[in-house]
Order: C-alpha cells, then structure tokens, then sequence
C-alpha cells in the first residue's frame, strides 16, 4: 500500500489504484496525507474540506468522511503496512511509515540531489525524483485555502527540480536535453522568468542563438501584456548576454553522451578475505560466469544444503573475478539460516551507503529512500554486490542495485523461486562434492603425499562427509594435527560416532560427527570455550564476552579464540570479533548443557559492566541507566572506549547479544537482569531512531513489570515512550510516558522523575498539547534545578527552550538556552550541537542573522565531529533556511 499526492490523490494497491471517494473524503486524506504523524485539529481539517465558511453541520460531516476513510484503509490491509487513523482528543493522526507517500519520497530524492558532487548521480535522481508525478498535485480535493497552498508549494518544487534537472544535464554538457526539458515547462508557465532565462541559456549553448532570442521577446511580450511590467534582472542579463555574444551564455558546449558513472570517490571494498584452499567447482564456476555475463542486472542464485560451501564458492569467484568490477564488490551477511535475527533491510542499505561514500548525514531516514538512494548510486556502475545466506525473495529484492553492468550474487539454502520469478534469476546449484574433488579437498590441508599413501581411506573419508567442504575441512584440519595418524584409523572413528548422532537433520550427519570428533581432540580449555559459546546470545563475540563466558581473563580467551579458529570451527571475519558457522554455533548449542552453568550469568553481568562504561563514554555527566544489581559479579576485565565513537561502535556490534541476553534472562527469570540490559544501548537508540528498537524495550517492559520495581519501569517507559513518538506511534507513546514520572516519583528518584516529565511534555507538545506542556517542562526543569544534576537541567531546558521556539517566544528561548550552555559538560559534544542549533533559530527568530549564523556553523562542525549525523543535517537545513531568509 501507497499513497498518491503528485496526481490525482489516490490509496495505491497491489490491485490498482482506489480512489478515497467524493471530493470532501479525498481531502480529508490528503490533509493528513500532508502531515503524517502528526495530529491535525478538527477546525484545520474543516478548513481544508470547505472553500468557504464550514456549515453548522461540519464537524458531524466530517466525522462521517472519517469512519469511511477508515473502513477504506481497513479494508485494504492498512494494518500490515503500519497505517492507522486514530483519533487523539479534537485531532485526528494518521500513523504511518512517511514513505508510502509519493510525495515524501519526491522531496526527499530531491534533497539527496541537490547534495551530491556528481552531476550524472544528480540527473539520475532528479529523474526518479520527477517520475512520481502523475499530474498536478492534490487532483480531486476541494480547491480549498490551504490545499491550494499545499498544491501550489509542491508544484513550485517540482518547477525548481525541473531547473534543477537542466542545470545538471548543462554541466554535463547535454544542453539539447535541458533546453527539450525546460521547453516543456516554459510553454506551461510563460510567465516564469527563471524558466525562460535557463531555457535560453540551454538553447544559446546548444547552438540555438536565434531560437534564444526570440523566447526572449515572446516572453518580454507576455510580461508587458499580462502583468504590465519588463522583464527582471536575470532574465534582462540573460538577454544582453545573448547580444553580444560573448561570456558563459553562449560558450557552446558540443553535446556528449552522458558518462557511464562518475567515477567514484571511493571504491568500496565489503568482500571478506578469499577462503583458502579452494578446490573444485569448476562446473559451478563455469555456470556461475554464464549467468552473470549476460542480461541486465543479472541476479545469479548460489544454492544448496547448510555445509555445502555456498558462501567460500561464492566469495572465491568474486575474489577471482573482482578485475570485471572496477567500481568495487559490496557484501552483506543477511542471516537467513541463523538462529540470531537477520540485519534490518535499513540497517544494510546504511552500511553500503557508507561504503559507497555517502556521508552519515546524508544517509536517509528511511529504508524505501535509502533504497532508491542505492539504486541511484549503482545505476551505471559496474559493481558487485553478494548477498549471502538469504531466507527469502524479500529480503533480497530491495538489496538489490540498480545498474544494467551490476551483478548481484545471492546465497541460500532456498530455492527462492519468487526471486527467480519477479527478477529473472539464474539458479547455480551446489551439490555435495563428487568423490575426487573432495579428495583434493583434504589433500590441500593434507598434502599430496599423504592422501596418495592411502586412497582408499581417503575416499572413504570423503563419503561419511558427505561431501561436504565444511565436515571435510574440520576432519582434515584433526588429521593435520596428528601428522602420524593413518587415514583408515580415522574412517573407523568416523563412522562409529555417525551411526549414534543425531545431533541434526539427516543431510548434516557428517558435519555432526567431524565436529564431534574434533571437538574431542581440543586441549581442555578450547573444548571450554567451544562448549561455552553455546551459552552465547549473539552471531559473533569478542575476547571479552569469551572471557565471561569461560569464567578466564581476556588473555586466555584470546588464545582459546585463535585456537578454536586453527580448528576451523571460528572464522576471524572482523579484527577481534570471532564469527562460528552456522552448523557449528547449532552444534555448540547442543554441547552448552556440559559448559559450566554460570558461564551465562557471568556473561550477562559482562555487559551490565561493560554497558555503564560505554554509557560514561558515550554520553559523560549523564546519569547511569541504571544501577547494578546487588548481586552482581564483577568480570575479570571491563573494556575501556577511547571516547563516544569507540562506545558506539561496539553497541553497534553488541546489538544482537544484547538483544538476545534480554531473552535469555527473562527465560531464565534474571528480570532484574533483563531490564537493564534492554537499556544498555540507550545512546546509540538516541543516535538511530528509526532502527526497530520498540521490541527491546518492550521486552525490557515486561521484565521490569515482573520485579515489581517502579525505578525499573519508570526509566523504560521513558525511553520506551520516547522511541514511540518518534516512530510516529503518539498515542501508544503517551500511554507509557504518562505512567513514567509517578513511578519514579515512587522509587525516589527525582532524575528520572524529571526527565520522564520533560519527555512526556515534549510529545504533548508535538500533538498540539502545548499549553498542558509549557506547564510540564518548568515543573521538570524546577525539579532539575532542585537536586541540581547538571545533564538533567541542560536536557529539561533545552526542551523548554525548543517549546518556546514553536511558540515564537524567541527571546526566553535564548535565556533558556543560554543557561542551559552555562551547565552542559565540556565533553558533551553532541548536547553542546543541540544547544548551538536551538540558539541559532532563537537568535535568527529575534533578527541577529549574522550571530544565528555562526552558531548554526559551529553546531554543523561540532555534530560532524562527534558523529552526530542527525545534528549535522538539522544545522545545516536551518543554515539554508536562513539563507533563503525565511
């Protein structure tokens, strides 16, 4: 489900488009279409839906065209696609994902044009950008007040990307396209001067000296007859320019056809290391060659069983072909097969952006538009990109790039024949290794010499593996160990254990048995820390979250890890992170019921530890999270982050553990546990708004919920609350932040009491509450100012002074703010940002431009340094703002 702004105002399905009904209906959504997530009053509703004076009856109407938009929605899946009218008070909010409106995503493909270096990148979204149009906006509203205006502003951005659009073809040298671009629109606005002198512009240098002149003089005709007035300066210029022949504005530039891609400023380079000792395959690489050389975009389908090598073939083709894409090789591991939950579609869109040069505060809020950011950067480029261990056709397709000379390369264990449908993928099946290639296997690890001595065996090793490379690799690297055992003796231990295993499916007994066996043969302290990692709540670890598990120091962790490695049951993808395959982590799992059963405990108590000393770096002078439990054991040694990045960066990493440590206390019933572990990563959810983290919280609720502690549930639904609202979900925001202040109240903290106060009145100030709000924020900044913590009196009156903006109170905006700088730490970087960009817009709103000027500046600097991306794009969207003088 869509929705239809730029044209006729329509629900869009997968079915076709339904229209919301008469024109009153029709309105009605696109008034609320126009400010999703926001709470629209019923008097601005009412204005929008009559040209005139509304009826006495007008609020009844109204109600009426409500109920039926909301049946409409209902009855099209609204629902599943996170739409949802609701009615809050004398407002009304539709609750949706901004994306699903045409509109949002034209002025946001807009944006990221304006911003880039390149001018072929510029054209190809500017383009996409002008594709949403289906004719004149808000088609079928009432020719109201404010849907005129709503019309009239979104068809002047639409002329300004038309300009936009020729400008950057002219800078490419194709003036032919801009003047055919703007002619269009210059014949449909003969008044506009700004077309006509662009439009000259694009004739005179495309060798159109004449037609250019006489475009100046119909238009010169229009002014005087229609508006009684003569031409202005730019267009006046242009005119003289083109009179004598000379200057920028005739230099003729010869049309040349529009480059492949801009070549890159940065290559990106995402593939892991090749695996080693590689063999066979040469059918399957053949096949694999086959289907990326020829079509469109090829989509080349890598399957087959868990084991089977899918993912080593496919990075050791792209190592050996990584001449054929000079413009670089992109990777994701979507975690399909994985008993960890699979990266957000947004969270991979955001990593290759990056990789490909984006920078942080340019990388879209959204998934759909960081999607067609992706496809816009690839279209042209020759690139790579492999998508490894996909469970479904969905989790692909908008992964996928969006050049003709890209290919993509997707592994998984399903056949993914939705994929093959809608994208014309080309199946590269993998089966089990035939006999002698799973020979030459073990003898790359083995040696020639030794697999020669004894043939039979050998191939009879190769079979109770099933020909599998992984249950091959780990039973040849047991044998290279024991450089003086036979083969044969091998085969019989093999096939004594596979007889009584059923650890798991039927395919997989031979992966089972060598890692039983190899397993077997680890000193004691590796087998520990293998058995240990089945404890584990994550997909990878480091030497520190090792170390708790095993109950050791980081040192022997370390040489426990490196161990297991040499084994092949870790891989080392990312320095200092160790990674176990997916069989193996299956098969660890089954072992955690012998591992040493505090191992879990001692681990979550790790990154309660660790959680607070990456909170002090991330956000210092705040106040903890939380407190340790009574009962809490210290690790043997807690990380120490350089400064807030480090402290991003690892609960970044961390996420997924954390996330599955929540689970595993509440199951074993540690709420005290579960609770503050679903806060840990509070920075980092303040950083990344839109990354999903409701489910955390929610289940971080549940626990707090369960001790019975009011401290615990009053931060959590704070935080919970505040993530709600700025996923748009108001109505279930202020169902917890109402709830937060009386239960630390309760608990005796008036910290927390505090800023679950100012976060309830910020989102009552967002909905239209503002003066229940106003009241709200000086009773959490007095509170502030009682027990005198700093941090908690620099956030109540930043907010106060936000509200004041809002309410063009600039001048106790500025006091506000002012007072607030006179507290804030001088290493909190990113709430100095804040502060410098509220004290911008209050000293612009008081008329000091040039100072609002310079705070806006120091505010873009000081948010790029810290790695505040939302800090940078909101100081400098305020820096135009201003230069556009309003």
């Amino acid at each position: 489900m869509e929705f239809r702004l730029l044209g006729s105002v329509a629900v869009v399905t997968e079915g076709g488009d339904v229209a919301p009904g008469p024109a009153k209906r029709t309105s009605l959504l696109a008034a609320l279409l126009l400010r999703p997530n926001t709470a629209v009053h019923v008097t601005a509703l009412m204005d929008a839906l009559w040209e005139d004076e509304p009826p006495t009856h007008a609020k009844t109407v109204l109600q009426g065209h409500v109920s039926r938009l909301r049946a409409l929605l209902a009855a099209h899946g609204a629902e599943a696609y996170g739409v949802e009218l609701t009615t809050q008070g004398s407002a009304y909010l539709l609750r949706m994902p901004e994306s699903l409106v045409d509109a949002h995503r034209f002025e946001e493909l807009v944006g990221l044009a304006g911003a880039q270096r390149h001018a072929a990148d510029s054209v190809r979204m500017l383009r996409e950008a002008l594709s949403y149009w289906q004719g004149p906006a808000l088609t079928g509203t009432v020719p109201s007040g404010p849907l005129e205006a709503a019309a009239t502003a979104l068809e002047e951005l639409r002329l300004s990307s038309v300009e936009a659009l020729a400008q950057a073809y002219g800078k490419l040298g194709e003036h032919g396209r801009a003047a055919a671009v703007l002619r269009t629109e210059a014949v449909a606005h003969p008044l506009r001067e700004s077309l006509a002198a662009a439009l000259m512009t694009a004739l005179a240098r495309a060798g159109r000296r004449s037609d250019a002149l006489d475009w100046y003089h119909r238009t010169r005709r229009l002014l005087a007859e229609e508006l009684g007035v003569d031409p202005g300066r730019a267009l006046s210029e242009t005119y003289a320019g083109l009179l004598r022949d000379q200057g920028a504005v005739l230099a003729p530039v010869p049309d040349a056809p529009e480059p492949p891609a801009p070549e890159p400023s940065v290559v990106p380079e995402l593939l892991p290391r090749a695996p080693r000792g590689f063999t066979g395959r040469e059918a399957e690489t053949g096949l694999l060659d086959r289907a990326a050389g020829g079509g469109e975009g090829p989509v080349c389908l890598v399957t087959g069983p868990a084991g089977v090598g899918k993912t080593a073939f496919a990075l050791h083709w792209a190592h050996r072909r990584r001449a054929a894409f000079p413009d670089g090789r992109l990777f994701a591991d979507l975690r399909g097969f994985s008993d960890t939950p699979a990266p957000e579609t947004g969270v991979v869109l955001r990593e290759f952006l990056l990789a490909l040069g984006v920078p942080q505060q340019r990388v879209p809020e959204t998934a759909v538009g960081r999607g067609a950011l992706f496809r816009t950067l690839t279209a042209g480029r020759r690139m790579l990109v492999v998508l490894d261990n996909a469970r479904s056709s969905e989790q692909v397709r908008p992964l996928l790039p969006g050049g003709d000379d890209c290919v993509t390369v997707v592994t998984s264990r399903d056949r993914l024949g939705g994929l093959i449908a809608s994208d014309a993928a080309r199946p590269v099946p993998l089966g089990q290794l035939p006999p002698d290639a799973a020979t030459a296997l073990l003898a790359t690890v083995l040696g020639e010499a030794r697999v020669s001595a004894e043939p039979d065996a050998a191939a009879r090793l190769a079979g109770l593996c099933d020909g599998l490379p992984l249950a091959l690799r780990v039973t040849a690297a047991r044998l290279a160990e024991r450089p003086g055992r036979l083969l044969g003796a091998m085969v019989g231990e093999l096939a004594d254990e596979q007889g009584r295993l059923a650890l798991l499916d039927v395919e997989d007994v031979g992966v089972s048995a060598a890692l039983r066996l190899t397993v077997q043969q680890l000193p004691d302290s590796a087998a520990r820390a293998f058995r240990a990692l089945g404890l584990h709540t994550g997909s990878d670890l480091d030497h520190f979250a090792a170390a708790a598990l095993t109950g050791t120091t980081p040192a022997r962790a370390t040489a426990d890890l490196e161990r297991l490695a040499a084994a092949h049951l870790l891989t080392e993808a990312v320095p200092g992170r160790w990674t176990p395959h997916d069989l193996v982590r299956l098969y660890a799992r089954d072992l955690a019921a012998q591992a040493d059963p505090e191992g879990l405990r001692r681990l979550l108590d790790h990154y309660l530890y660790t959680g607070l000393a990456a909170d002090a770096a991330a956000e210092p002078g705040s106040q903890p999270c939380y407190a340790l439990p009574a009962d809490v054991r210290r690790p043997a040694a807690v990380p120490e982050f350089e400064g807030r990045t480090a402290a991003l960066d690892w609960y970044a990493a961390e996420r997924p553990a954390l996330e599955g440590a929540v689970a595993a206390s509440a199951a074993l019933g540690l709420h005290d546990r579960a609770w503050r572990l679903a806060l840990v990563a509070w920075p980092l959810m303040l950083m990344r708004l839109q990354d999903g983290w409701t489910p955390l919280l929610e289940a971080g609720l549940a626990s707090a919920e369960a001790v019975g502690d009011p401290d615990a549930q009053s931060r959590t639904r704070a935080l919970l609350g505040w993530i709600l609202h700025q996923e748009g979900r108001n109505e279930e925001a202020l169902v917890h932040l109402e709830q937060a202040p009386g239960l630390a109240a309760e608990a005796g903290d008036p910290i927390s009491e505090a800023i679950a106060v100012v976060n309830h009145a910020a989102v009552l100030d967002a909905t239209g509450e503002c003066a229940r709000a106003r009241v709200l924020m000086r009773e959490a900044v007095a509170l502030a100012d009682r027990i005198g913590h700093p941090s908690t009196q620099v956030l109540t009156l930043q907010h106060l002074a936000g509200h004041c903006l809002g309410a063009g109170e600039y001048e106790e905006a500025l006091a506000h703010v002012l007072r607030a700088g006179e507290l804030v730490a001088p290493d909190a970087v990113v709430v100095q940002a804040q502060l410098r960009i509220v004290r911008g817009e209050a000293l612009a709103g008081i008329g000091r431009l040039e100072e609002a000027a310079h705070q806006l500046e120091r505010a873009a600097a000081d948010s790029e340094a810290a790695g505040f991306p939302e800090g940078t794009a909101r100081a400098a969207e305020r820096l135009a703002r201003l230069a556009a003088g309003r």
